[in-house]
């Protein structure tokens, strides 16, 4: 089964056991609006709960995975943010969870919840042109998807730190270097990467993968969950700032922010 692309939108397709899920936004980078979480939400939980269904790639169409969130529609002043309902996987793996293996095949502009979606499954297969940034203190928020954990988890704190607080660019190789990707490939071959590793997978006894991952996040579960709930204290503190409306004023104009820390 194969949808239509069109523009904006999270698409799927089904190949044997594996769901092939498609961020195709490339007109706008790839960037996130409501409408295309909520999508995204649907087709992991479509791959969860499907019994046929062993593996999950996520891939992006275009040159670039994602540019992030569309701010303006999420944060702005007409902001048009949907919750994802509590019954429905949450892209970022802070609420429900998938069960199932997920491949990510990444390229070109990987930013803010790009990463923290990939850092949400489990493998990450990036093209050598991959650009990375964890920008968001440079727009005066701070990471609301899992970051501030997840790069602890990969890297440890000075290299997470590091990224964190330069919000700078990096490449594929460093990503390679400090834990974020496991294989780099030549651009173009991302995706193709991918899925022969979701073949394989899905070529190994369901139940033993899925118990795997399940016993895998039991080791991490408690430190995690003290992470994930004190993101509502971050939110609150970072989405009520002056520096958050100038971070988004800054962007929307162009021009570098001047924060004032309040």
């Amino acid at each position: 089964m194969i949808q239509e692309a069109q523009a904006g939108q999270v698409r799927r397709e089904i190949d044997g056991h594996i769901m092939k899920i498609i961020i195709d936004n490339p007109a706008k980078r790839n960037s996130f609006d409501p409408d295309m979480m909520l999508q995204f939400s649907e087709a992991l939980t479509e791959l969860d709960s499907s019994p046929e269904l062993r593996v999950g790639v996520i891939c992006a169409a275009g040159e670039h995975f994602t540019a992030g969130l569309d701010m303006p529609k999420f944060f702005g002043p007409l902001a048009q943010a949907k919750p994802i309902p509590a019954d429905m996987v949450d892209p970022f793996g802070l609420a429900m969870k998938c069960r199932k293996p997920v491949v990510t095949a990444v390229q070109g502009i990987t930013y803010t919840v790009g990463i923290e979606i990939m850092l949400a499954g489990d493998i990450v297969i990036a093209a050598d042109d991959s650009r990375f940034c964890q920008m968001e203190a440079k727009r005066g928020i701070a990471p609301l998807g899992g970051a501030h954990f997840r790069y602890l988890t990969r890297m440890g704190w000075g290299d997470a730190m590091y990224h964190l607080m330069l919000c700078d660019e990096f490449g594929a190789e460093r990503a390679l270097k400090i834990g974020l990707v496991q294989e780099v490939v030549a651009a173009g071959t991302q995706t193709e990467r991918a899925m022969e590793i979701a073949r394989l997978i899905a070529a190994n006894a369901p139940l033993g993968v899925q118990i795997t991952k399940e016993a895998g996040r039991k080791f991490i579960e408690t430190a995690e969950k003290a992470a994930i709930d004190y993101i509502p204290e971050i939110r609150g503190r970072v989405l009520q700032s002056k520096d958050m409306m100038e971070g988004i004023r800054s962007f929307m104009e162009r021009r570098p922010a001047v924060f004032t820390g309040r």
